[in-house]
């Protein structure tokens, strides 16, 4: 597995992209029997899994934003999904944020190059949820999803996650840190980055809540956090260049904080390349978070939309998460059913403890101190 850009593209890609294409897609999506897979709130609500697959088949393709194929073994359920169904799958704006998503949504309504389906952090379901801008749908899967980890309505659940992690190039690092109080050491000046922006990325805005919790914070008070990062800033250690492979092997952001199913995807990406990329879990600031499925309410394909959500809460898509170091929702469901990919399962970062998470309230609250907070804590 590799990782490449993740999806922390600037909001104006969605804006640059031509609202070309506009107007409704085929109805391929309603059954002989009058059922619409439109307003399906399960497979067996359209009549059966085999009614579902054949008119996503009908359909013949998914639209899908800010899925980069090297980004939780992405590239392995694209072409799984493509392989098993033969629909072809329309992958936009690859290294897009939660926010480019959204905002696809909301300004192609009613065009067939609409997003079809949403991968959020889970903070951006719960807004994209609030606006009204997502379909219910229970998977098959969907009572062995934990409480907590899903909109009682179906209309997001949690699939993959991990925790925070500071990964670091051991080569141009003389010592790596291990937890946040490391970060603001003098020794690393200029070389600590973030995997995007907090205010538009899930990835940066779990490293922020991180922080906040190694800095005598709590999931309802984010601004230790944002203290954190506006301190690593004035010191010299925070580089505002948003942390990619790209970025890694240039030298340019040698030590990144990011989950750790990408960080240690880089360990395997740069092992060939003379990168010895080490990955550790801060024990002062653990924050676990999982990115959230949804489907778009207008989604110009919505039985291969609903098809797609079945296929990654499968035992086949689950572990090809896993497979791709991020821990899948379903894990535990798995290990009970016999079905866990175990071997996989070993490879991961090893973390003690038992994770906790921001109830969305908690989640809601934080974001606005981000948005209010972000720009000056890390300004000048």
């Amino acid at each position: 597995m590799t990782v490449s850009l993740p999806r922390t593209a600037a909001l104006g890609v969605v804006a640059a992209l031509a609202l070309s294409a506009c107007g409704a897609a085929p109805d391929d999506s309603t059954t002989a029997d009058g059922k619409n897979a439109a307003t399906a709130t399960s497979a067996a609500d359209f009549g059966g899994l085999d009614a579902l697959v054949k008119a996503a088949k009908k359909e013949g393709t998914l639209n899908a934003i800010a899925l980069p194929r090297d980004w939780a073994n992405y590239g392995a359920l694209i072409d799984g999904f493509q392989k098993k169904y033969g629909i072809k799958i329309e992958v936009e704006n690859p290294d897009g944020s939660s926010q480019d998503e959204i905002n696809a949504v909301t300004t192609r309504k009613g065009q067939d190059r609409a997003p079809d389906v949403l991968d959020l952090g889970s903070s951006f379901a719960l807004s994209a949820a609030e606006q009204g801008l997502l379909a219910p749908y229970k998977v098959a899967a969907f009572d062995d999803i934990p409480e907590g980890q899903k909109d009682a309505q179906g209309r997001w659940y949690n699939d993959y996650g991990g925790y925070i992690s500071i990964g670091c190039d051991a080569k141009r690092v003389s010592s790596c840190p291990t937890t946040f109080a490391d970060l603001l050491k003098p020794r690393y000046k200029g070389q600590v980055a973030l995997n995007g922006n907090p205010t538009k990325s899930g990835a940066a805005f779990g490293g922020v809540y991180a922080a906040a919790l190694a800095s005598g914070g709590s999931f309802d008070d984010i601004q230790p956090g944002l203290d954190f990062f506006a301190k690593l800033k004035k010191n010299g250690n925070y580089t505002p260049v948003e942390s990619t492979p790209a970025t890694v092997e240039k030298g340019e952001t040698p030590i990144s904080i990011d989950w750790d199913y990408l960080n240690a995807g880089y360990a395997d990406e740069f092992r060939t390349k003379g990168v010895d990329w080490k990955v550790a879990v801060p024990s002062d600031g653990q924050f676990a978070q999982f990115y959230s499925q949804a489907i778009n309410k207008d989604a110009p394909h919505p039985a291969a939309a609903r098809l797609w959500q079945e296929y990654l809460y499968s035992a086949e898509g689950q572990n090809l998460w896993l497979a791709g170091y991020a821990r899948p929702v379903l894990m535990n469901a798995l290990d009970q059913a016999g079905t866990l990919d175990k071997a996989a399962a070993a490879k991961l970062p090893q973390v003690s403890g038992t994770p906790a998470f921001p109830s969305e309230e908690q989640q809601s609250k934080a974001k606005t101190v981000l948005a209010q907070g972000w720009a000056k804590a890390v300004s000048g």
